[in-house]
C-alpha cells in the first residue's frame, strides 16, 4: 500500500497515485474557465442594469413633468385661469418657474447635470405674472433617440425630437408630439 505523499514505484501504484491526485482539486483550466463565465454573466448584467438605470430615470422625469403640470394648473385655478409667464427660452422648471409658483420644494432632475434639466416656457408679457394662457414644459430624455418628453397646457404629451428649437415659440404647444 502506497502512503498519500510517496512518489509511485510501478505501474499500479502509478494508476492509483494518479486517481488520488485528479480527485484532490479542479486543475487551472477548469478554474479559468468558470471565472470566465462569471465574468461574462456579470458584464451582461452590467449592461443590462444601465440600460434599466436609464429607462427609471426617463419615467422619473416625465412623473416629475406631471407634477409641474398639476402645480400649474392649481395655480391658473386660483389666477383666473392664467398661468406664469415666462417667454423666455429655457426657463428652468426647477429655478425660476418653482419661484414663480410659490412651491419650496420642486423636482429636480434625477441625473445633476447640464444636459438633464426641466424647463418652461409661455406666452404673456413676461416676468413670472399671472398673463399667460398657454405653456409648454420639456425636459431631454436618455433613451437612445436623442428626444424629448414635452407636456402642453393643452393636455397633450409626447416626445420630440431634440432637433426642433423651442426658441420663440411662446409656449405654442409643437406639432409632431408622438406617444
Amino acid at each position: 500500500m502506497m502512503k498519500k505523499f510517496q512518489i509511485p514505484k510501478n505501474k499500479t501504484q502509478m494508476k492509483n497515485w494518479s486517481f488520488r491526485r485528479k480527485a484532490a482539486g479542479f486543475t487551472i483550466i477548469e478554474l479559468l474557465v468558470v471565472i470566465s463565465i462569471i465574468g461574462l454573466l456579470a458584464g451582461l448584467a452590467l449592461v443590462s442594469f444601465s440600460a434599466s438605470q436609464k429607462q427609471a430615470r426617463d419615467t422619473q422625469r416625465k412623473n416629475d413633468l406631471k407634477q409641474y403640470q398639476t402645480a400649474l394648473e392649481n395655480f391658473a385655478n386660483y389666477n383666473n385661469s392664467l398661468f406664469p409667464s415666462r417667454t423666455g427660452d429655457n426657463v428652468q422648471a426647477a429655478t425660476t418657474l418653482c419661484a414663480d409658483l410659490g412651491l419650496s420644494e420642486c423636482p429636480a432632475d434625477p441625473k445633476d447635470g447640464a444636459t438633464y434639466r426641466y424647463f418652461y416656457q409661455s406666452d404673456g408679457s413676461d416676468g413670472g405674472g399671472a398673463n399667460a394662457t398657454v405653456y409648454v414644459l420639456y425636459a431631454t430624455v436618455e433613451s437612445l433617440d436623442s428626444t424629448y418628453w414635452v407636456i402642453c397646457s393643452t393636455g397633450r404629451s409626447g416626445k420630440l425630437g431634440t432637433s426642433y428649437s423651442f426658441s420663440g415659440t411662446n409656449g405654442a404647444c409643437p406639432a409632431g408630439l408622438t406617444p
